[in-house]
């Protein structure tokens, strides 16, 4: 149950943190500096795939290590640890790879990883908390 409750708050969270970041805040910079690579609409098969899989991720790697020795400050760094790697991954092959990819959406982008997983993760573990 420690698992499943684990994993529905990271996901939660996270898309949460996410929507939030991507419909609300960062939208029109995104759409200002990246709206030449835009399609006309979603396709949503790899966000199905993408927000379980990263939670899945973050959940074993950050939040349940953090629960078994008590540490909110572990849950932050691991999770930002991840947001950079992940986020640096993705930002940095699209700068090396796509024409006109803006080094300042690889700059804000990579900063945005390290908080919303950074930030993911210690909610998740304060929820769990609250069960355990």
């Amino acid at each position: 149950m420690k698992i499943i409750i684990s994993y529905i708050s990271t996901l939660i969270t996270f898309i949460f943190l996410d929507a939030i970041w991507l419909g609300l805040v960062a939208k029109g910079f995104y759409a200002k500096q990246m709206g030449f690579l835009f399609s006309k609409s979603i396709n949503f098969i790899p966000v199905l795939v993408f927000y379980p899989v990263y939670a899945f991720g973050v959940m074993i790697l950050a939040v349940l290590p953090a629960f078994s020795s008590g540490s909110w400050l572990e849950a932050l760094w691991k999770g930002a640890l991840i947001g950079l790697l992940a986020y640096g991954a993705y930002d940095l092959t699209n700068q090396a790879t796509i024409a006109g990819w803006p080094t300042l959406v690889t700059v804000i982008d990579i900063g945005w990883g390290i908080v919303v997983t950074g930030a993911t993760s210690v909610i998740a573990y304060f929820l769990i908390n609250l069960f355990y």
